[in-house]
């Protein structure tokens, strides 16, 4: 056959096709078809237990979550997943949440898996500074819809603890109260497990290298840490009252912290303390024993973890609530004496 173009009048040009060219073209073009059929249309298969739980967390771009795969072994071409998402759904967002990844997906299948099929959503959970641990419980099942009871049985087990990298009998001190997304489908392990991590980004180097200024371990900064925040309500005051349980610590004096007796009988009430309270025999009595309690009282948040460990330098060794939320500051008992009368004077006025 034969094929003419024509420029003009300048010069004409003749292609002359055999039918063996014919068929060269055909087993090209059924070549490219087949090498295409074969890049998006194959299975990819994992190593992992199918099917795959796979996060997409929030902001997170589709590059992003394209190499995602890639490292994670669902996918074993970048470039392939990128073309099969922006020829399927090159206009629609991956929405945040857990996806369920069965294994043989193609790539054309993954595209579909996370823009059609339904997956887990996130639950917000912003845990409150100084958090009892047996209230944390009970917090989680309300926010994340998560087994109470499971949570109460983690804190104590001391295998868990110890694959957290936890010395200690209980988890109470060691997971950060913050705000944290949530896989609806995230299980206890997994929550405990990230409020742990979390804690320990806080003890980055500057921290450690002040601990280490200050001859006070992580158990021992969270002990501090988890009464600062039991004292108050008042995040610009912690590192004033850290500055005085340090100074009280340094002469071996009594720390008398009221959220140590509050510890002790929490169990029992919620509400205030009575006076007999503080004639109980315990290790965190800190108004019988010097030095600081065996374990921490709460889980203490970001703010009064660095306040134990960056306390601010002074004299005061006593305060008392001044009724506002905040506290009056003394450097002698005569001092701190004439305080306590101004507040039950304060508390006097608010009686009917």
């Amino acid at each position: 056959m034969k094929f003419l173009f024509d420029r003009g009048n300048k010069e004409k040009i003749n292609f002359n096709l055999k039918k063996s060219d014919y068929i060269i073209i055909i087993i090209f073009f059924l070549m490219v078809l087949g090498f295409l059929l074969y890049a998006f249309y194959s299975p990819n298969y994992y190593k992992h237990k199918s099917p795959y739980r796979f996060k997409v967390t929030k902001d997170e771009t589709v590059e992003q979550i394209i190499d995602s795969l890639y490292v994670h072994g669902i996918i074993p071409n970048r470039l392939n997943m990128k073309i099969a998402y922006y020829l399927t759904g090159g206009n629609r967002v991956i929405k945040p949440g857990a996806y369920y990844l069965p294994n043989g997906l193609n790539y054309f299948g993954l595209v579909n898996a996370f823009l059609n099929i339904p997956h887990y959503r996130e639950l917000f959970a912003a845990i409150p500074d100084g958090i009892w641990q047996n209230k944390l419980a009970g917090f989680l099942h309300r926010k994340l819809e998560l087994d109470s009871a499971k949570i109460a049985e983690l804190s104590t087990d001391s295998s868990f603890i110890a694959k957290l990298g936890i010395k200690a009998a209980s988890l109470e001190g060691y997971l950060l109260p913050e705000g944290y997304y949530f896989f609806a489908d995230s299980t206890p392990q997994e929550v405990l497990k990230r409020l742990k991590h979390e804690q320990d980004r806080v003890f980055n180097d500057s921290v450690k290298a002040q601990m280490a200024k200050l001859k006070m371990n992580r158990e021992q900064i969270l002990i501090l840490a988890s009464i600062i925040d039991a004292e108050s309500n008042d995040v610009k005051e912690f590192k004033r009252i850290s500055g005085v349980y340090h100074n009280r610590l340094r002469i071996k004096m009594p720390l008398q912290a009221d959220p140590t007796i509050q510890y002790m009988v929490r169990d029992e009430r919620n509400g205030g303390l009575m006076r007999s309270d503080f004639a109980i025999d315990s290790p965190f009595n800190t108004y019988k024993h010097p030095g600081l309690p065996p374990a921490p009282i709460n889980n203490p948040g970001r703010a009064a973890i660095l306040a134990a460990v960056f306390p601010e330098k002074h004299n005061f060794l006593y305060f008392v609530a001044d009724g506002t939320g905040s506290h009056l500051f003394a450097r002698t008992l005569a001092e701190h004496e004439r305080n306590v009368v101004k507040y039950r004077r304060w508390l006097q006025s608010r009686k009917p």
